[in-house]
């Protein structure tokens, strides 16, 4: 049984290498400390535009939020402008312990841009873009991106390999294509690909949901730490289990229906400090969905909680959840 050990990115050590996947909309502040506060050893925050900080749009410093427990903590940028690029990760890389960078994002307004997981297929600009960025900063930098673009398609190797000869300290890997977003299957082989490819530490992703699917992403592919993304959507727990797992080869038991309805109403609060009450709440319907998913009645609670709109209104309808314990 392979174990988890410290992982280096570059001379910034991590200790329990299981990280929490950025997701925009779903992994700010609040909720990474609480990822924190079950044992989660790795955080990036919510893609940030690059671009967007160049020119100073007001949207982006509450991304830029950082908790006292989160750490290590690197901010996550995207964009495709080598200058651009450097130059804002070096304005604010004072407030982070690394700088990442999503090559991975999916999504057509990133894609369409020729952002995100579409530099896959622009390996000359690539290089252009870390070879400028590490060294212009000097916190470490890490990349996240994807198997491949097309289906099929497995370009992460070549791609770490560049990365890795410009310096890049790390490379997480999501297992699927952008084709593929996040249906289907993860294909854990790219990852071992890419590790049997570089030197640098290798975090893989895709389909890791519990310790076991944990440890044998581990055993299967070589990787130095998991990432965790879907899986902790309103399940801060996965962390707790996963760590126990990893340490003890034992399951952890789930949550108990008290337990979930006490962290959605901390989760609540921590967003009300963070974003204000109107902003969480709203903001709550989609967490509380996920805590509450396959709780008895849990369909008549979602549907009232959609129609809240205060703080108060969210504690009483939790609060009337028949629960023991």
């Amino acid at each position: 049984m392979r174990s988890i050990g410290r992982m280096m990115i570059g001379k910034l050590p991590v200790e329990f290498p299981v990280a929490l996947g950025p997701m925009a909309g779903v992994t700010d502040s609040a909720y990474r400390e609480i990822a924190a506060s079950m044992g989660c050893g790795l955080f990036t925050t919510e893609m940030v535009s690059a671009k967007a900080l160049y020119y100073k749009n007001k949207n982006t410093e509450l991304l830029l939020t950082r908790g006292e427990t989160e750490y290590p903590l690197g901010v996550q940028l995207f964009g495709r402008d080598p200058d651009i690029i450097a130059e804002m990760a070096l304005k604010i890389e004072d407030r982070f312990d690394y700088i990442d960078f999503n090559m991975g994002c999916p999504v057509p307004k990133v894609v369409k841009n020729g952002e995100g997981s579409a530099l896959l297929q622009e390996p000359e600009l690539v290089e252009k873009i870390f070879t400028r960025l590490v060294k212009t900063v000097h916190k470490p930098v890490t990349v996240k991106i994807r198997k491949g673009f097309l289906k099929d398609q497995e370009l992460a190797p070549e791609i770490a390999r560049i990365l890795e000869s410009c310096g890049v300290s790390a490379v997480s890997v999501h297992a699927r294509t952008r084709e593929q977003y996040y249906s289907g299957r993860a294909d854990w082989q790219a990852i071992r690909h890419v590790k049997e490819a570089v030197s640098i530490p290798v975090i893989g992703n895709g389909d890791v949901t519990d310790g076991k699917r944990a440890q044998a992403m581990l055993e299967e592919t070589g990787c130095d730490g998991v990432m965790i993304a879907r899986a902790a959507e309103g399940n801060p727990w996965v962390f707790r289990e996963v760590k126990h797992y990893l340490l003890t080869g034992e399951e952890y038991p789930p949550p108990e229906l008290h337990e979930v309805c006490r962290m959605i109403l901390k989760h609540a609060e921590m967003l009300s400090e963070l974003k204000g009450e109107h902003l969480a709440v709203l903001e709550m319907r989609k967490h509380a969905a996920w805590y509450l998913k396959g709780c008895p009645g849990a369909a008549s609670v979602r549907q009232r909680i959609s129609q809240v709109n205060t703080l108060g209104g969210l504690r009483e309808i939790i609060e009337k959840i028949p629960v023991s314990g």
